[in-house]
């Protein structure tokens, strides 16, 4: 078994001091602008946003959307050279338009915040927390795992404060975080690396399976900033999920979610098509994956029907360049049915 422990924030920065320069200049000569109408649709929110571009701006937006649980119904993307240009159809849970003045005000000035889009600025939630300590582990799934798990902590007067898991194909991510009943639910685990030692020992022997070496997990503590289910799905895709999805439909037959990926020659793009059963966070799922791979999205159209989703990109790898090789292709395909 593979035992990691992250070592300092899991922060996700693809950007240099320089070029975070570049865009503060760009910004701050044409500051960001968020229109939220209830107006213009009869049955959902409009939000526009208007802002300097920046490598995975689109995926801290639609971030944004899905924690306050707004479903995304329509979206028009457009960020080539270094404007970024978005507009989205939302509604509440309910399906009803978003009408609460705290929802509003809240993405009003979220988004145009320096905070958001130069997290560098804003130390909140970038330092260890001095409450707890996050704990995560990719597994074999099985009934009573999480159990198991609190039982171990337990013994070492260590309680799941919260705990986030995802399984697919058989396997289990899961974050958890854990406070130190010991002294009192104040301090964090990583104190003590003693302690910790015998945390990873028993937490390895309950991620093990009879030894069946196809059922061992990883396991790590670290204390960070990264978005709990992109973190979830960054520890997916390091799990190969999708590796045993496709074997999983070569045994049973179960269909994939429908996904095409070509070139647009004349753009130099390439197109990626997909039509998903459609469900909450489903946007966000995509971008996740797409931004993790490392590539960038110029244009992009999303509509949701009953049943199905459709959603069109077009994307480029952060240098520049389409997906030029067969098998880049092959597991882009992949890593987007996994997701969805």
């Amino acid at each position: 078994m593979m035992i990691k422990f992250p070592e300092g924030e899991m922060v996700d920065d693809n950007d240099d001091d320089c070029s975070d320069e570049f865009t503060k200049l760009i910004r701050n000569m044409n500051p960001p602008r968020v229109v939220i109408d209830n107006d213009s649709c009869e049955d959902a929110t409009v939000i526009r946003v208007d802002s300097v571009n920046k490598h995975g701006i689109l995926l801290q937006v639609v971030q944004v959307l899905t924690d306050l649980n707004l479903i995304i119904r329509k979206a028009y993307i457009s960020s080539d050279g270094s404007w970024f240009m978005d507009v989205f159809n939302v509604t509440d849970r309910d399906g009803g338009k978003v009408l609460d003045e705290e929802i509003i005000s809240y993405l009003q000035k979220s988004l145009e915040s320096d905070a958001f889009f130069f997290p560098k600025l804003s130390s909140a939630g970038t330092s260890p927390s001095k409450e707890h300590t996050l704990i995560e582990f990719t597994a074999s799934d099985r009934p009573g795992l999480l159990s198991e798990v609190s039982a171990v902590l337990a013994t070492r007067m260590y309680r799941v404060a919260r705990a986030e898991l995802w399984t697919h194909n058989a396997r289990v991510a899961a974050v958890l975080r854990v406070v130190d009943e010991s002294t009192g639910g104040g301090a964090a685990v990583a104190v003590d690396l003693e302690r910790l030692s015998a945390i990873k020992q028993l937490l390895c022997n309950v991620l093990e399976v009879d030894g069946d070496s196809s059922s061992t997990g990883t396991m790590g503590v670290a204390s960070g900033s990264t978005h709990t289910q992109r973190r979830l799905h960054q520890m997916m895709v390091d799990d190969r999920d999708y590796e045993r999805g496709k074997r999983r439909e070569e045994d049973d037959g179960e269909s994939r979610p429908r996904v095409a990926v070509r070139d647009c020659v004349e753009k130099e793009y390439t197109e990626v098509i997909m039509r998903p059963k459609d469900r909450a966070k489903l946007v966000f799922d995509t971008l996740c994956t797409l931004t993790d791979m490392k590539y960038i999205v110029f244009h992009g159209t999303v509509s949701t029907g009953e049943e199905e989703a459709y959603q069109e990109y077009y994307i480029r790898n952060v240098d520049g360049s389409p997906v030029s090789s067969e098998e880049d292709r092959r597991h882009l395909i992949q890593c987007l049915e996994a997701a969805t």
